[in-house]
């Protein structure tokens, strides 16, 4: 089942993919499929390109229905910033922490010690940097609140697990009424970030455990889980989930996930969920 991640279709675009899947896509909630079981998967990916449109194939194992939990990467996933480059903006050195995250995130360094000597560089900043960041510089990916509010409607748990920073995750989950949040705890003395992380690094590792935490504590199995991330420590939490996204991703977590949505809004997660099969 091919999964076409738009609300409208024209004439041209229709027989154009009738033309290279040998199918007619028809309409379904928010979004198109078409009934196609083994299709060519160039063939999709230069049909999507070539639309500009994100074009999926349902994983066999994954049952649209039975989704009972949604978990999801903060920065650059659900937000469109990375909190750690912004907040080290204050300090004049997005540049070279930006870099760091940059390779961090296509998998090319040790998340933790990598977070370590990002925070390292944050020794000595306000704390109301960090008010600053939240205030003036975060903001929500394209279709985010309409996917949450979509997660409500279907009284499906959404879980927020970040390499960033509680700071940031406990507003948001005041702010958008998320139901479980994780993420790493910067120490601040007087005032102060002092550059230290309190207690341990979420990263990779501890993304999948809390995955399965959280589908130990609803009751259900992994495979009912969709898992949503951007960057190389998303990828074992992905890995574990019965459907993955690759949401506007690097190349590494694209090529590993399920699936990967390139043009299109967060609120088109929804149309994995709204899947007829």
């Amino acid at each position: 089942m091919l999964i076409i991640h738009t609300n409208h279709l024209s004439q041209t675009q229709t027989q154009e993919i009738e033309s290279i899947l040998g199918s007619t896509p028809y309409a379904v909630a928010s979004h198109y499929q078409v009934n196609i079981d083994s299709p060519n998967m160039s063939s999709v990916q230069e049909l999507s390109d070539n639309l500009k449109i994100d074009i999926n194939l349902l994983p066999k194992g994954f049952t649209p229905s039975t989704a009972k939990l949604v978990i999801s990467d903060m920065d650059s996933t659900l937000i469109g910033i990375e909190c750690v480059d912004e907040i080290a903006d204050m300090m004049n050195l997005k540049p070279q922490v930006s870099a760091i995250t940059e390779a961090a995130m296509r998998g090319e360094l040790n998340f933790e010690s990598s977070l370590t000597q990002r925070v390292a560089l944050l020794n000595g900043l306000s704390e109301t940097a960090l008010q600053k960041v939240y205030d003036e510089r975060l903001f929500l990916n394209p279709g985010a609140e309409e996917w949450l509010n979509g997660l409500k409607n279907r009284k499906i748990p959404f879980a927020l697990v970040s390499g960033g920073f509680t700071y940031f995750t406990d507003r948001l989950k005041e702010q958008l009424d998320i139901q479980f949040t994780r993420s790493n705890h910067l120490e601040i003395v007087e005032g102060q970030l002092t550059g230290k992380i309190v207690g341990g690094i979420i990263g990779a590792e501890a993304k999948a455990y809390f995955l399965q935490e959280l589908c130990d504590v609803l009751s259900i199995n992994l495979d009912q889980a969709i898992a949503i991330g951007d960057g190389a420590n998303d990828l074992l939490m992905m890995n574990e989930a019965g459907l993955s996204i690759a949401y506007h991703a690097k190349p590494a977590v694209q090529e590993k996930a399920n699936t990967s949505l390139n043009y299109s809004g967060l609120d088109k997660v929804l149309d994995f969920i709204n899947a007829e099969i």
